[in-house]
């Protein structure tokens, strides 16, 4: 399935998985329309399209607000005439025990994560239904596919992604617009460091926490956007992206219920000197 003379929109944009997405999707000859709240970093992503020859537009927007992800569509189809995908990637972290997860949090990670890829989605979603072609791109998580303690709030939100973006698929059968729910593993992006490190099992501070993550993280945003749209050519309903996420899928498949005890065995060995 080629991307040429595509329009495709891209939120989280300014950076990691976003950004290497947007230049992915240039690369293979489709215009962009880009979006994240870094107007800054947002601007070198615009900068890098248009060296590769494709046509952008940008814009600073909040996900969480349905007026400005609406405001930006109606941009975006004046400008370009038509939208052939919308990949919802834009996502934060917050690292706390349930227990002590403050409303505030979780109301702040749900609406990036989860009201911003349903306003992603049922904006586009009826012009995608009326050209009977094109593409919905929900980035959930390995973390959509297990649960991890500290991370209940992001375990919501991803689960919810990739609960809402399968029964989308169900019913888009035989529309021509296919529904891809992403599972990235570990990405070497900015994620860890914008969190909100409330808690985490070992007690370290948030800069050593995201350094470990660094070193952890063995998937690059550019592989990982080469994987992504593969499977967006490919019409692909699920993709898995990295090597981690193979085993997560592996092991959730074979110890749905134990692989809590699995996991704190493990990192429980792996703290020991």
């Amino acid at each position: 399935m080629s991307f040429s003379g595509r329009v495709s929109v891209v939120t989280g944009a300014a950076s990691g998985i976003g950004r290497a997405l947007a230049l992915e999707l240039a690369e293979r000859g489709s215009d962009l329309a880009v979006c994240d709240i870094d107007e800054a970093a947002l601007a070198e992503t615009a900068s890098l399209i248009e060296r590769r020859g494709r046509r952008v537009t940008c814009a600073r927007v909040d996900v969480a607000s349905r007026e400005e992800v609406e405001a930006f569509r109606d941009r975006v189809l004046a400008e370009r005439g038509r939208v052939d995908a919308i990949v919802n990637n834009a996502g934060v972290a917050v690292s706390e025990t349930v227990a002590d997860l403050t409303y505030e949090d979780l109301e702040w990670i749900m609406g990036i994560n989860f009201w911003g890829v349903v306003y992603g989605t049922k904006a586009y979603l009826p012009h995608l239904l009326a050209q009977g072609d094109g593409w919905v791109v929900n980035v959930s998580s390995v973390f959509g596919l297990i649960g991890v303690a500290y991370q209940g709030a992001y375990n919501a939100t991803k689960f919810a992604v990739r609960g809402f973006t399968e029964a989308l698929r169900q019913e888009l059968r035989g529309t021509g617009v296919t529904s891809l729910s992403v599972h990235p593993g570990g990405i070497k992006t900015n994620i860890a460091r914008s969190a909100r490190m409330r808690a985490n099992a070992d007690g370290v501070d948030a800069q050593t926490a995201a350094a470990r993550f660094d070193r952890i993280a063995r998937t690059t945003p550019e592989q990982a956007a080469k994987v992504i749209t593969d499977a967006m050519a490919a019409r692909k309903d699920r993709v898995l992206v990295g090597p981690d996420a193979y085993l997560i899928d592996a092991v959730q498949r074979t110890l749905p219920v134990g692989y809590g005890k699995l996991f704190g065995f493990l990192e429980e060995r792996l703290r020991k000197p």
